[in-house]
């Protein structure tokens, strides 16, 4: 059975659990864009709490600009402000060095759609984690999908719909502010290294 995935920033745990767990993965490539979406932010695990990353986006006056259109705002430097965030929230961590040379390109190459470099988020992932996830992209969007060809997990895109639970693990902080839970997938790689694939196998993801 299709998993239906919007492309996300550092997707949360919830979101790549759904991706290692599907048999096909198909990203919705047709749709409108919506703003507060994990589209272009993801949040982590700070020494002071939960922190937003927040990439910023071109507006424009239309309203139903598809995500494939939107251009990344370049006139600010937000490149450098995620990469040295990462570093405050794990360098400590027992897997940031393990990791840092395969994510640092990420934050020095300049994208120009929001898309390609969601695309290459996905790539890092499956390169650092050694793990094969092949997936093709929509061609016309649906809002109704088929549940009995397709799992629907697009909302996992919007963190306010997802009420996603997991099971704890250790994380840099949680001395200071206990367990957050469903970060950016990031705070399970950093923390758990190559336990993070058999982690998010294990998760039950639930549909609205």
């Amino acid at each position: 059975m299709d998993t239906l995935l919007h492309p996300t920033y550092f997707p949360s745990i919830s979101h790549f659990s759904a991706m290692v767990q599907a048999d096909e993965i198909v990203f919705e490539v047709e749709d409108n864009f919506q703003k507060q979406t994990n589209r272009n932010r993801t949040y982590i695990y700070s020494p002071n709490g939960i922190q937003l990353l927040n990439i910023p986006i071109k507006h424009s006056k239309d309203n139903h600009q598809k995500t494939k259109e939107i251009l990344i705002d370049s006139d600010f430097d937000w490149q450098k402000q995620h990469f040295k965030s990462l570093e405050a929230a794990y360098r400590s961590s027992p897997f940031f060095e393990h990791f840092e040379d395969d994510i640092t390109p990420l934050f020095e190459k300049k994208h120009k759609f929001l898309l390609d470099l969601n695309f290459e988020v996905f790539e890092f992932l499956t390169k650092c984690l050694r793990i094969k996830l092949a997936f093709t992209t929509t061609t016309e969007y649906f809002h109704e999908i088929d549940s009995n060809v397709t799992k629907d997990y697009r909302f996992l895109a919007n963190g306010k719909k997802d009420s996603s639970v997991f099971e704890p693990y250790q994380q840099v902080f949680d001395d200071k502010h206990g367990f957050i839970n469903n970060l950016s997938v990031l705070d399970l790689i950093f923390n758990e290294g190559k336990f993070t694939i058999d982690y998010a196998k294990n998760q039950t993801l639930l549909l609205p």
